[in-house]
C-alpha cells in the first residue's frame, strides 16, 4: 500500500525530533511505498539536510513553519465574506464561554467542538481555491474577528479581558498554527492519492492528515510518543508570554486541534500507558487508542547483555541527559548515604549537558560532588580521587553506550519528570539491574524487574542500592529478567510489526474509494478488487474489459461479471485517474504497482 508519512521538524531531516524512529519504520517495511510529506521548524534544520532514504521513499514534498510568503493574491468580495464567516465562527469557538445549551454542557461542548471543525475546512476549503490564507490571517479583518468573538455575550473571562496586544499576539499565533492549510498537498496527486496517512505526532503533523481526509476520504493514523497538547500547556507560560487572555485562547486553540484530530483518526497509538492516558484525558476514544512501545536496536547492547558478570560490583551508573529534570542532586546525596554503607562504591555520571541550562547544571553538579566527596588518598604521598566522575560518552573509557552499562553493576534514573526513558530500556537490554524513580513510564516499561523507589528521596534511593550491591545473585536474577522483557516488548522489531498490523487493520476497515474509469471515461465496476491487497498472484475479475484473466490463477475465485453499472454516490470521482486499458496484465505485475496502475 501506499503511506503519507507526517513529519514536523523531524524525519527526513538529520536533525529533529522522532528522526529515528521514522527512519526505522520506513525501513522495515519495504513491501510498502511511502510518501514523505515534511514540515520543518528551521532554516538550519534545512540546511543540514537529509538522512539517506530507503528505495521504498517514493517522493519528500516539504514545507517550512518558521516562515510563510504571502504572495498578495488579493480576494474578491465574496471570498472576503467567506473568509470573515469561517475566521468569525473559529475565534467564536476559542472565545466560548462556560455556558451550556439548556443546562447540558455536554452538547455545548459537542456544538462548540463542531463549529470549531466546520470554521477549520471552511478555511482549508478556501485556501484550496484561492492558494492560499497567508494574507488573510495576517489582516485586520482577523484582528477584528478575533475582538467581536472576545466582546460577544457568552464569551469567557479571559476572552472579555483580552487587550489589542494580547488580541494581536492570538492573531500572530493563529497565523502560525494554520500555515499547512496553505499547502499545495491536497491534490488528486499528493496526498488524495494515498491509502493511508501516517501523522508521526499530533498538532501540526497530524493537520494535513485531517485535510486530507476531509478532501478524500484517506483514513488518518496519529502516533504520539509525547502527547503534543500536554507539551504545549506544560511550555505555555514560555510561549506565549505571562497574559492570561493569551494563554487561554492559545491552549482553546490547540485543544479544540487535538479533540478534533483525535475524532478523525482512525487510530491514535502512544508510547505508553501513561501517554495514553493523557490522550484519553484530551478527549481521545479509548476505543481508538493502542499502545505501541518504542522500538530499539538491541543489536549493540548484545555482547554485554549476554555476559553480565562482568560488570564492576562496586560501580553504580548513571547514563542520559543532564539537565535539571533528571535530578542528578538527588542521586548525588544519596550516594553519600550509599558511601557510609559501603566505602567502597564508586559513581559514575555519563552524559552530556542539554543547553546552556545543562551545562550550568552539570558545573553545580561538580561542585556539589566536590564538596560531599573530598578528594581521598590512600597514603600521604598519593594523589587523591573523588568516587564521583563526570563522563561523556566517546571517551577512551566508555567509547559506546554499552560499554557505559557495562561499567557498573547496577544502573540508576533519579528523574523528577520523564515520558518513556530509553536510558532504563538499554540497561534492560544489557542486562543490569536498575533503581528507578516511579515517574513517567517507569514502571510499566520495568514490570517488576527492578526497583522502584519515589522521586525526590534520597534515602529512599540510596537504600535501595545498597541493596542490590550487596545482593549479586538477586542483581543476577534481576537482570536477567529485564533483558529478557526488553527483548520480548521495546525491539526494532515488534515496533515495526505492531504498526504493520495497524496499517492493514486501518485499510481492510477504512479503504479510500476511488472511482476508476475506462478507456471511453465508463465507470468500471471492480476495477480494484479486494484481491490487489493480498501479496502474490490473484486473478483478474472475469468480463471486466482492459483485465485478461491471469494464467497461473490462484486460490481466489473470480469476480463474476455485472451486466450493468451500479451508481456509487458516495465516492468522489477522481479526474486524474489513468485508464485501465493502459495498465499491464495482472499476471505480469504485483499486487501494489497494479492498484497504483488503476488509480
Amino acid at each position: 500500500m501506499r503511506i503519507g508519512l507526517l513529519t514536523e521538524g523531524g524525519y527526513p531531516y538529520v536533525s529533529g525530533d522522532a528522526m529515528l524512529w521514522c527512519d526505522r519504520l520506513v525501513r522495515g517495511l519495504g513491501q510498502h511505498e511511502f510518501d514523505v510529506y515534511a514540515l520543518s521548524r528551521s532554516e538550519r534544520q534545512e540546511d543540514e539536510g537529509w538522512v539517506p532514504l530507503p528505495p521504498q521513499v517514493g517522493r519528500v514534498r516539504t514545507a517550512p513553519l518558521w516562515t510563510a510568503e504571502d504572495h498578495g493574491t488579493g480576494y474578491g468580495r465574496r471570498a472576503r465574506r467567506r473568509f470573515q464567516e469561517a475566521y468569525g465562527d473559529l475565534a467564536a469557538s476559542l472565545c466560548a464561554g462556560p455556558a451550556d445549551v439548556a443546562g447540558r454542557p455536554e452538547e455545548a461542548s459537542a456544538t462548540e467542538a463542531d463549529r470549531f471543525a466546520n470554521a477549520l475546512y471552511g478555511l482549508a476549503e478556501l485556501a484550496r481555491e484561492e492558494g492560499g490564507l497567508v494574507g488573510a490571517l495576517r489582516s485586520e479583518s482577523a484582528v477584528r474577528a478575533l475582538e467581536r468573538a472576545c466582546r460577544a455575550p457568552g464569551a469567557s473571562q479571559a476572552a472579555r479581558e483580552a487587550g489589542v496586544p494580547d488580541l494581536l499576539g492570538v492573531a500572530a499565533h493563529l497565523e502560525r498554527a494554520l500555515r499547512p492549510l496553505s499547502l499545495d498537498w491536497y491534490e488528486d496527486d499528493g496526498l488524495g492519492s494515498v491509502d493511508l496517512c501516517h501523522a508521526a505526532s499530533g498538532g501540526a503533523a497530524a493537520l494535513p492528515g485531517l485535510l486530507a481526509r476531509h478532501f478524500h476520504g484517506v483514513p488518518l493514523l496519529v502516533t504520539e510518543y509525547g502527547v503534543r497538547l500536554r507539551t504545549h500547556y506544560l511550555a505555555a507560560p514560555e510561549s506565549t508570554g505571562s497574559a492570561p487572555a493569551v494563554r487561554a485562547l492559545v491552549a482553546a486553540f490547540h485543544g479544540r486541534l487535538t479533540a478534533e484530530i483525535y475524532r478523525r483518526a482512525e487510530r491514535v497509538t502512544s508510547g505508553n500507558a501513561h501517554a495514553r492516558r493523557w490522550q484519553e484525558r484530551c478527549g481521545a476514544d479509548r476505543a481508538k487508542l493502542r499502545t505501541v512501545h518504542p522500538g530499539m536496536d538491541a543489536a549493540p547492547f548484545a555482547e554485554v547483555g549476554e555476559a553480565p558478570e562482568n560488570a564492576d560490583p562496586d560501580t553504580l551508573v548513571w547514563v542520559g541527559r543532564i539537565e535539571p529534570a533528571k535530578d542528578l542532586v538527588s542521586l548525588l546525596h544519596a550516594f553519600a548515604e550509599v558511601r557510609k554503607e559501603e566505602p567502597t562504591t564508586r559513581l559514575r555520571i555519563i552524559g552530556a549537558p542539554v543547553g546552556p541550562e545543562g551545562a550550568a547544571y552539570l558545573a553545580h553538579c561538580g561542585a556539589l560532588a566536590a564538596q560531599l566527596f573530598p578528594d581521598e588518598a590512600a597514603g600521604p604521598h598519593a594523589v587523591g580521587d573523588n568516587p564521583v566522575s563526570f563522563e561523556e560518552i566517546g571517551g577512551p573509557e566508555t567509547p559506546t553506550p554499552a560499554e557505559a552499562y557495562a561499567s557498573g553493576a547496577v544502573t540508576v534514573l533519579s528523574s523528577v519528570v520523564e515520558g518513556f526513558p530509553i536510558s532504563l530500556v538499554e540497561a534492560m537490554l544489557c542486562a543490569r539491574a536498575t533503581v528507578s524513580t516511579d515517574v513517567g513510564a517507569v514502571v510499566e516499561v520495568i514490570g517488576g524487574t527492578g526497583l522502584v523507589v519515589p522521586p525526590r528521596n534520597p534515602r529512599a534511593l540510596a537504600k535501595a542500592c545498597v541493596a542490590l550491591l550487596r545482593d549479586p545473585e538477586r542483581r543476577a536474577r534481576l537482570g536477567a529478567a529485564a533483558r529478557a522483557r526488553a527483548l520480548e516488548l521495546f525491539t526494532a522489531e515488534q515496533n515495526i510489526a505492531a504498526f504493520h498490523g495497524l496499517y492493514l487493520e486501518i485499510v481492510a476497515r477504512c479503504p479510500v474509494r476511488r472511482v476508476v474509469l475506462d478507456g471511453a471515461g465508463e465507470l468500471l465496476p471492480f476495477a480494484v478488487p479486494a484481491e490487489a491487497r493480498v501479496a502474490g498472484r490473484w486473478t483478474a475479475p472475469t468480463g471486466v474489459p482492459g483485465l485478461s484473466p491471469a494464467s497461473a490463477v490462484s486460490s481466489v475465485p473470480s469476480v463474476p461479471s455485472v451486466p450493468s453499472v451500479p451508481s456509487v454516490p458516495s465516492v468522489r470521482p477522481v479526474s486524474a485517474v489513468a485508464p485501465v486499458s493502459e495498465v499491464s496484465p495482472v499476471s505480469a505485475v504485483s499486487p501494489v504497482s497494479a492498484v497504483k496502475g488503476m488509480r
